[in-house]
């Protein structure tokens, strides 16, 4: 095997395929990138056995063959090699070491067998459809924060894809919650998903496929079924198992009551946040909200760091005022999304969750419960 390529076109397949690869493994060989010379370039592969990632680069190969090598070693010694350099990659089969040369530098790698890298089987995926990279990126970006960390509830460390109708209309939609906060998008239900079964796609595996929308330019095709899913661009495939569990009844936790609403300038308001937070103990982080005749106050107090208090002018025309708490970092995540000019605040009362949208938005809700402070 041998080829030549351009290294910043191999860096950046690198950080995607060694982003994939399972750190702390037992198995040698998971810790490789599988490199394919073919005629129609360079193909690389990384696994964790749960994850699949094939990325196909353009490289110009004077011998066809493959082998592989420590993702993360040769990550890092592309990544450390000047800009513009042309990497020149050569498999020794007398010493099973690969030869990398990029400018003045020289390197001999010790290679694992080709041969023993593991083949994942997919099985058949029966449900197929396409989605344009622009309304992925939303389904993912605007879920994603929501996404739980916790073990114990391994069903909520993800985002959960499903069907649903919407005024007579199916839609599919992308739900994300740790059980204090709510995300959930709505798009046009794209051909093909029709009768797709409600998954939960994990959050290392939304982490990596988040990173190859970047660098797509049109869309991309999923095909699924219910234990795995596909994600093909334009020169890369991942494919991962699905998170084996049923998702909860989130939508219980929607509100239906909240009929009192405070339209706020997006921006200030996530500026506000931003800085009344500053103040709010790293254990509790909690914010106070009190609204009342157009007026909304956020403040916050430690007893180690002081205390902080903001106006801003709002449109919430009610005489009764409104005082409620929030974690504040969860309150920030949420303002942050609302990417218009106005995002409207529907409440209840002190003690029932808040809903957070943005006055325009007709696809993306927020549901963030209360705390008391």
């Amino acid at each position: 095997m041998k080829f030549t390529i351009d290294r910043s076109i191999f860096l950046k397949a690198l950080s995607h395929g060694q982003s994939v690869v399972e750190r702390r493994t037992t198995v040698p060989i998971l810790s490789n990138i599988l490199l394919r010379a073919t005629p129609m370039g360079l193909s690389m592969m990384t696994t964790d056995t749960d994850i699949a990632l094939v990325e196909t680069v353009p490289a110009t190969v004077t011998e066809l063959g493959a082998t592989t090598v420590s993702a993360q070693m040769l990550f890092d010694i592309v990544r450390k090699l000047p800009e513009g350099t042309t990497v020149e990659l050569t498999f020794l089969p007398e010493t099973s070491q690969l030869n990398l040369k990029g400018g003045r530098s020289r390197f001999n790698l010790s290679c694992l067998p080709a041969e023993d890298f593991p083949q994942l089987t997919q099985g058949e995926l029966p449900y197929h459809f396409t989605l344009p990279i622009a309304i992925f990126k939303k389904l993912l970006d605007r879920a994603k924060f929501a996404m739980s960390t916790e073990e114990t509830r391994y069903y909520l460390n993800g985002i959960h894809f499903h069907i649903m109708e919407r005024e007579g209309q199916k839609i599919l939609r992308s739900v994300a919650t740790d059980a204090h906060r709510l995300a959930y998008i709505e798009v046009p239900l794209p051909q093909g998903a029709e009768d797709m079964p409600g998954i939960i796609i994990g959050r290392k595996t939304v982490t990596e496929v988040r990173k190859l929308v970047d660098d797509a330019t049109s869309e991309v095709t999923i095909s699924l079924s219910p234990t795995r899913i596909e994600f093909a661009f334009e020169n890369a495939v991942l494919s991962s198992r699905l998170i084996d569990a049923t998702y909860p009844e989130y939508e219980k936790a929607v509100p239906l009551g909240n009929d009192k609403t405070a339209i706020i300038d997006a921006k200030a308001f996530a500026a506000a946040v931003d800085r009344v937070a500053t103040v709010s103990n790293d254990k509790v982080r909690a914010i106070k909200v009190n609204l009342h005749n157009n007026v909304l106050i956020l403040s916050a107090a430690s007893h180690d760091l002081g205390d902080a208090v903001e106006e801003i002018t709002v449109d919430f025309p009610h005489d009764t005022p409104i005082e409620i708490g929030f974690n504040a970092r969860y309150l920030l995540d949420i303002a942050q999304q609302i990417d218009e000019d106005e995002a409207q605040v529907l409440l209840a009362n002190g003690d029932a969750p808040a809903i957070i949208k943005g006055v325009l938005d007709k696809e993306a809700t927020y549901i963030l419960m209360p705390m008391r402070v």
